[in-house]
């Protein structure tokens, strides 16, 4: 199992009591999704691992993670600051017009104000409060377009097109030299 084949879960943000246990922030949307999980994947330097979990109490965005064979607290140390993943295949279904931020990566992104090819999504990622695409103009050069419903025209899941409006000017501020 890869990164690419997986999407983040949260990290460990530190251990919790002497046992082993960790404490954990699921970065995700909805926590209680996520109450009955029986595995994870820990990322320890460029490798996932699976961790198997015998416990987890959740507290709105926060839980408590006993693993399976991390009985002491200088194990729970060593895991402080790993990033949790999970398969893309386990993600829940989105509703009708609903999407995953990864779902958009490869995509044609359109202006919808004149119809015209920005360039390809590339990333999306989040910037403080911000969600940012990550866009690799046409020129070669990268154009970070703020990801927001209000500026979304259109997702074409289909033909793999998303049609945004985008505020005139913001474009030309990344090609200038």
């Amino acid at each position: 199992m890869t990164v690419e084949d997986c999407y983040q879960l949260g990290y460990i943000t530190k251990p919790h009591g002497l046992k082993g246990e960790v404490q954990v922030l699921l970065d995700v949307d909805y926590p209680q999704e996520y109450k009955t999980l029986e595995s994870v994947f820990v990322q320890q330097g460029q490798q996932l691992v699976p961790f198997f979990i015998s416990a987890i109490s959740l507290n709105g965005d926060r839980a408590i993670i006993s693993f399976e064979d991390t009985n002491t607290l200088d194990l729970a140390k060593a895991l402080k600051g790993c990033s949790l993943y999970l398969p893309l295949s386990t993600l829940p279904e989105r509703e009708e017009g609903d999407f995953y931020f990864h779902e958009l990566v490869g995509f044609d992104l359109i202006d919808a104000n004149d119809d015209s090819l920005v360039g390809e999504v590339e990333n999306v990622f989040e910037a403080g409060p911000q969600t940012l695409l990550s866009i690799k103009h046409k020129t070669e050069k990268e154009v970070l377009i703020p990801l927001t419903d209000e500026l979304i025209k259109e997702i074409d899941k289909e033909n793999n097109r998303l049609y945004m409006y985008i505020p005139e000017g913001l474009v030309d501020v990344f090609l200038e030299d």
